[in-house]
């Protein structure tokens, strides 16, 4: 892909994300006016209600974009290392993983901080992404795509199954439960931002350092071999942001699907497989898709609000299957 179309689709990938951020801060449950924006940035008149409305609106915006770019660049990093277009946190495993150590903290810990959530989310998904690659390097063949999606399958399966166990017995830990499995952006605080922001930002440029080696582990292992690369410490290293950025976004919003599989998997068709514009432009329109995903919900589930977790999978399940169906996808 030439570089002046890759900069056209970053432009344009930024332009949607700025109206999705003016769609989500404006619409909801109850619409405000530019004059109630403006007032909420500059700190006036916060005690009329819009303004009240749009303070509340701007954090789970800004959080919407840190989450929507984390669970995409997460699926960007997945599909790369394990050479497989349908691979995402949740195919693999790692959502479920995340969930179970959480679910064990809470059940068996009381455990109640947001910082502790992170720690045992990025701990259950990176053990279960052990588990998962161990698995499927049993046998001949090793590790191959179909193998890991099989084995990634099996242990959510398995992983859920335990869920239930720790969370039926337990009424208050089967509430927080279901309304946290259901993934969503709300609720969410500048607290929320503190905590993720540095990790996010972390991840992303340990990511983009790592495109060169990225691409070239594309070309074949053994080819990168013969190049000099390690590929054992490349797979490692982004393998560990992928699942630092799905862990900490589960740990705070729930996990919430398709957007780590759908946008890399649209955007990799459209720009290529070289990583830099692949995860610039994954981040940008994943942030654009929940945002959008996110202000949806509230219109639709006027006066209430469907959880933005829902409306991704509703949106993202027959945009992938259109997307499988009519697009000649080409092999990683």
């Amino acid at each position: 892909m030439n570089k002046n179309k890759a900069i056209s689709i970053t432009v344009l990938g930024i332009v949607i994300l700025f109206i999705a951020i003016a769609l989500s801060i404006t619409y909801g449950t109850k619409s405000v006016g530019l004059s109630h924006v403006l007032d909420a940035v500059l700190g006036r008149n916060t005690d009329v209600y819009e303004v009240n409305i749009v303070q509340t609106r701007i954090p789970r915006t800004l959080f919407g974009i840190i989450a929507g770019a984390s669970l995409s660049i997460s699926g960007v990093l997945m599909q790369s290392i394990t050479r497989n277009p349908i691979a995402d946190p949740s195919i693999l495993g790692v959502n479920a993983g995340a969930s179970l150590f959480i679910v064990a903290g809470i059940a068996f810990f009381n455990i109640q901080s947001k910082i502790s959530y992170i720690g045992l989310s990025f701990a259950g998904a990176m053990l279960t992404a052990l588990v998962v690659y161990k698995l499927a390097s049993v046998g001949y063949g090793g590790p191959t795509p179909i193998k890991l999606a099989i084995s990634g399958s099996a242990t959510s399966i398995a992983l859920s199954s335990i869920i239930s166990l720790i969370v039926m017995p337990d009424s208050s830990v089967m509430t927080t439960y279901r309304f946290w499995q259901i993934g969503s952006i709300g609720g969410t605080n500048y607290d929320d931002i503190k905590l993720i922001l540095p990790i996010t930002i972390l991840a992303i440029i340990v990511s983009l350092c790592f495109s060169g080696n990225l691409n070239t582990l594309l070309l074949s292992e053994e080819t990168a071999i013969a190049l000099g690369l390690n590929v054992n410490r490349t797979r490692a290293i982004a393998a560990i942001c992928g699942v630092l950025l799905c862990a900490t976004t589960t740990a705070l919003a729930g996990p919430i699907s398709f957007i780590g599989l759908m946008v890399p998997h649209f955007i990799r068709m459209i720009v290529g497989s070289n990583h830099i514009p692949l995860i610039i432009c994954s981040g940008i329109y994943g942030s654009s898709v929940l945002i959008i995903s996110d202000v949806l919900g509230r219109i639709l589930g006027r006066p209430g609000e469907l959880e933005s977790g829902i409306m991704t999978a509703l949106i993202g399940a027959p945009v992938f299957i259109f997307i499988i169906r009519k697009a000649k996808v080409q092999s990683l």
